[in-house]
């Protein structure tokens, strides 16, 4: 594999997350661990004269559909863990097991830890290794999380991922090129940096973890750096292992439904999803619905805080992104999508429906005792408002009833998790939230008062 041939990062913003392409250097490629809409993977590999011939899964993903099936319709050979027992057509790869490319070798480095059945690829041209594909193993600057699989499982596989750096990924020459499937972002990374790509002996030097003294060492830092993580990944682990349904790379549509549908579904047990921005949701919105802006960590949330079981209706502006919204809900495990309410917000008004409105509050006048933070714990712990409430959004809904009475202005860093929050407590009943414009650096600024660090 020549620089030329280096391997593509398709990056998923949202989810923290790279892809890669490799050109084999004979009109076909290679795609390790692609995310479940293959038009970023086929458009990448039509505009470099490629086929995709192999899609490679590192582990059973937590925190995406993967893609390889969708790429296998399209002709490629999947390759897995064997252990991981995937269901799907696949070429199943124990430890030091290889598949021949065509000229270049896929090498299985077994590299339990961050999954049992984790497995690490090392690219060979010829004897020559040119390439790993560290999946969950061996991030930038970190490695990533154990405790995705159960709570008594948490320390062995950290164990597990200790023998697996010292004994399989850092032996490897020091300028052996790392390619990790996780990285900033990723609710499956420990805490780690903003670069994607990195060396072997870049990681021994700088990457703290590996680093450790000794194996106890590392099995307590890891732990302790270990925060809360999405409830869809309990399930989606599952959905991996048995492959989901297939849609294809066409760009994906809502149905219109009207303001007495979406009523209807509603009562049905539907999730009203309001996916405009914060701002419009504030001026106006459907009496009861969650607010979830769109952007790149829309799925996220809504596999956070949405049952999987339950039927999503959206709310949307006209110019914002349908595809985008869809194969953001798909990627997170979502298939039930009746549609959208037709005319928007204003369609829902104009039936003469109920609405609401959330007020907002500028920094300068905001009495920060009497806040809610719904950051994760590592970000309020980086500053907060003096006298804050603080409870992550993940798991505000159980612990609405321990927040204090009285008005509570929802702080986030920009506003977006704020206003779900609000739009969950108004959901269940309270009438005295609002949502601080900015963050607590705003308020820091407006107001001349230092955070709590």
């Amino acid at each position: 594999m020549t620089e030329h041939h280096a391997p593509l990062s398709i990056v998923d913003e949202g989810l923290g997350n790279s892809s890669y392409l490799v050109d084999l250097g004979d009109g076909r490629a290679l795609a390790v661990d692609p995310s479940r809409d293959p038009s970023h993977y086929l458009a990448a590999a039509e505009r470099a004269g490629l086929q995709i011939a192999f899609s490679a899964e590192t582990h059973l993903h937590a925190d995406f559909v993967s893609g390889s099936g969708e790429l296998a319709a399209f002709g490629a050979h999947v390759v897995a863990p064997a252990a991981g027992g995937l269901e799907l057509p696949h070429k199943g790869l124990g430890d030091g097991d290889e598949i021949d490319l065509g000229g270049l070798r896929l090498r299985a480095l077994a590299t339990p830890g961050h999954t049992p059945e984790h497995v690490a690829y090392l690219l060979l041209d010829g004897e020559r290794p040119v390439a790993l594909f560290s999946g969950g193993s061996l991030l930038v600057g970190a490695v990533a999380r154990t405790d995705l699989i159960a709570p008594d499982r948490t320390e062995a596989l950290a164990r597990d991922l200790w023998r697996s750096l010292h004994e399989r990924i850092l032996t490897l020459p020091d300028d052996l090129p790392v390619y990790p499937t996780h990285g900033a972002g990723s609710f499956c990374s420990a805490p780690a940096g903003g670069e994607r790509t990195t060396t072997i002996g870049r990681e021994k030097r700088t990457n703290p973890l590996p680093a450790a003294p000794d194996e106890d060492a590392f099995v307590a830092r890891l732990l302790a750096g270990l925060g809360s993580y999405p409830r869809y990944f309990l399930r989606m682990r599952e959905v991996n292992r048995h492959g989901a349904r297939l849609y294809g790379p066409e760009p994906p549509t809502l149905a219109l439904l009207s303001a007495d549908d979406v009523r209807r579904r509603i009562s049905g047990g539907a999730v009203l999803v309001d996916a405009r921005t914060v701002g419009a949701f504030a001026a106006g919105h459907v009496t009861g619905s969650l607010s979830n802006p769109l952007r790149p960590v829309f799925g996220t949330w809504l596999g956070w805080l949405v049952a999987p079981d339950r039927p999503i209706v959206f709310v949307l502006d006209d110019d914002q992104d349908r595809a985008d919204l869809v194969r953001q809900a798909r990627k997170v495990g979502f298939e039930d999508l009746p549609g959208e309410l037709a005319g928007g917000f204003l369609g829902w008004q104009a039936a003469g429906l109920p609405t609401a409105t959330i007020p907002t509050v500028e920094p300068a006048g905001l009495d920060p005792a009497r806040t809610l933070d719904v950051r994760q714990d590592s970000e309020f712990r980086i500053g907060h408002l003096p006298g804050a409430h603080h409870v992550e959004l993940g798991v505000l809904t159980a612990a609405s009833g321990d927040l204090p009475g009285g008005p509570l202005t929802v702080t986030c860093g920009h506003g977006e998790r704020a206003m779900t929050a609000a739009s969950l407590l108004a959901a269940g009943g309270r009438s005295d939230v609002s949502v601080l414009v900015g963050g607590p650096e705003d308020w820091a600024a407006a107001t001349g008062r230092a955070l709590v660090r």
